[in-house]
């Protein structure tokens, strides 16, 4: 059977598409999908290679013909590829392919039943190695953008003139500006956080006072950064993944490459960039905010005046602690605005994908910037700061 009103048309062979989305295989099928063209149709398919693929979405849109022939080749290809323990879905939008493929599937030839499962040693092993693989792919492509990010944060550093300084400014204002209040909140209660809980066990042996020198050394060192480094990620970086995403969606990038426009220097500089410049400002709020709320702790908790608070500060921090956690603003922000840029640039075209997308980028930002702090944080200690 063949949809009405393609019979007369002259045959056009079978064809797949095929792109990868992670660890899923979208095949787009085309042309005639009947018995007259299934040869060409199965060798075109017999070409996907779906190593590494936990899953298959045939899209039938563009479809010009299918009869029952047809839609028992397509299931009898998803029989053999659940067997291996994978899944298969077949977007069947047109009534007719919807009714080829419910009478296709009460064919004696198409298994009903659940697929095998297979050895749980063996899949174990396939998907460690899946991971494996993709996560070197997903690596390897990341330096790659980070190559072409570089380079182009370089020309604009080379010739200013030609930064798109009202987008620069605009994203300085919507990931420095508008993130003040929350960073600050955060920050104020981390400070009381670390406070009570050092009070707490410090008065075990007498040394309150010293709660002021474990506020600021940790609040200066490390966690004023750290804790704006993650609400930057959740916030701005995310956001980066989402626009960039959506324009990908909506074909605006591909509309700057036929313009002769580079979407990095368009979209990316601007928002690295721009997240550059302002998180060092950003963590020197959060520290002013997080000392002020262990001052504060310490003046209802331990009867620590604000004035000899201010004096213990002198004594336990130097402008190094403060450098300590300027210093690796930039990087982070360097860490954020790429991973969240490059992750907006890998969405497929699907609203999906977009949110798949913004929490891979998000997970990846912290997860890497703990990573470069805990390396940091060894470096620093080696060479003496």
């Amino acid at each position: 059977m063949v949809r009405d009103g393609e019979q007369a048309g002259t045959i056009e062979p079978g064809s797949v598409a095929a792109r990868r989305d992670g660890d899923v295989l979208m095949l787009a099928l085309s042309g005639d999908w009947s018995t007259e063209a299934l040869a060409d149709a199965s060798a075109a398919l017999d070409r996907i290679d779906p190593e590494g693929a936990r899953s298959v979405v045939v899209d039938l849109q563009g479809v010009k013909s299918l009869d029952t022939n047809g839609a028992l080749f397509l299931l009898h290809k998803r029989q053999a590829f659940e067997a291996g323990g994978g899944q298969v879905e077949i977007e069947v939008a047109d009534p007719h392919y919807r009714t080829l493929f419910e009478a296709a599937a009460r064919s004696p030839d198409v298994r009903t039943e659940p697929p095998r499962r297979p050895n749980a040693l063996i899949g174990l092993l396939a998907r460690t190695g899946r991971h494996a693989v993709g996560f070197a792919a997903t690596g390897r492509d990341l330096l790659s953008f980070l190559g072409a990010v570089t380079v182009a944060l370089l020309g604009a550093v080379l010739r200013p003139w030609r930064i798109r300084w009202k987008a620069l400014i605009a994203q300085m204002e919507h990931t420095g500006l508008h993130a003040v209040p929350i960073v600050g909140l955060l920050s104020f209660l981390i400070g009381i956080v670390l406070a009570y809980q050092s009070s707490d066990q410090l008065a075990r042996f007498g040394a309150q006072i010293y709660t002021v020198n474990i506020v600021a050394v940790g609040i200066l060192r490390e966690m004023g950064v750290l804790i704006t480094a993650i609400i930057v990620a959740g916030r701005s970086g995310s956001a980066f993944t989402a626009q960039i995403g959506t324009m990908k969606v909506n074909q605006e990038i591909d509309a700057l490459d036929t313009l002769g426009m580079s979407p990095v220097d368009v979209l990316v500089v601007p928002r690295v960039l721009g997240l550059i410049l302002v998180m060092p400002l950003l963590t020197f709020y959060a520290n002013i905010m997080g000392i002020l709320g262990g001052a504060v702790m310490s003046m209802m908790a331990l009867d620590i005046g604000f004035a000899q608070f201010l004096t213990q500060l002198q004594g336990a921090v130097d402008a190094s602690a403060l450098f300590v956690g300027l210093v690796k603003a930039p990087l982070f922000a360097g860490i954020i605005g790429v991973v969240g840029c490059f992750e907006g640039m890998q969405v497929s075209q699907s609203a999906e994908s977009v949110g798949q997308r913004t929490t891979r980028s998000v997970v990846e930002s912290i997860f890497l910037v703990i990573v470069v702090d805990a390396m940091l944080s060894i470096l620093f200690s080696v060479i003496g700061v």
